[in-house]
């Protein structure tokens, strides 16, 4: 059965949200929305330790605030869910109040749900499988380094904090965590039944539709 979901695919591509989709992809967005403004306190000293370290290393936590994307995508398999669920993410963990400010973290979420969203369209909606999460989880993660770097005006300086190390660490920090780790996770979750009502959840336990 693993094997089977990890190389599914579909014929056709329904566009039409239902009230549960909706309703999911807000969950998400919202238990995103928590865990990144948490995130956001625990990594502040550890950060600034590490960029004193290797500037950009720090990136390795990155992947903490990536995965709304990626985990919405491949649960509600609708165009625009890892958009959708970012975003709100995004304006809640605003809302709640952080060190970057309302417009900052709207934007680099816009960017990064962007970037998640690119996998599932690249495939054009048909394969939900590991690679192409974990593929999401790595798009967003070069979407988060490509708004830091040019918010903080590093120019040619690649070898700042925000330079080639901080693009490296980052990508693979969004692809384990954003990308394989939520595969994982949906996987145990639609395990339970929680998810019967998508085709996402069905398909893992063997139900027909």
């Amino acid at each position: 059965m693993a094997q089977a979901a990890n190389t599914a695919a579909s014929s056709t591509v329904n566009l039409k949200w239902r009230v549960v989709d909706i309703a999911v992809a807000s969950v998400i967005g919202v238990a995103s929305a928590l865990i990144y403004w948490l995130v956001a306190l625990l990594t502040a000293a550890p950060w600034t330790a590490l960029d004193a370290v290797v500037p950009g290393l720090p990136g390795l936590f990155n992947g903490l605030w990536l995965f709304a994307g990626p985990l919405a995508a491949i649960i509600v398999r609708k165009p625009g869910a890892a958009v959708y669920a970012e975003v709100v993410a995004g304006i809640l963990e605003a809302l709640m109040g952080n060190m970057w400010g309302g417009l900052a973290t709207f934007l680099i979420a816009l960017v990064q749900g962007v970037c998640a969203e690119l996998a599932f369209a690249i495939v054009r909606y048909r394969k939900w499988t590991l690679p192409v999460s974990a593929l999401s989880g790595a798009l967003s993660g070069v979407g988060c380094w490509a708004y830091s770097f040019i918010e903080n005006l590093q120019g040619i300086n690649l070898a700042g904090s925000y330079g080639i190390v901080y693009l490296i660490t980052t990508v693979v920090s969004g692809l384990l965590l954003a990308g394989i780790l939520m595969w994982y996770l949906y996987r145990a979750i639609a395990r339970t039944g929680a998810l019967d009502k998508f085709a996402s959840g069905r398909e893992v336990r063997g139900i027909s539709a």
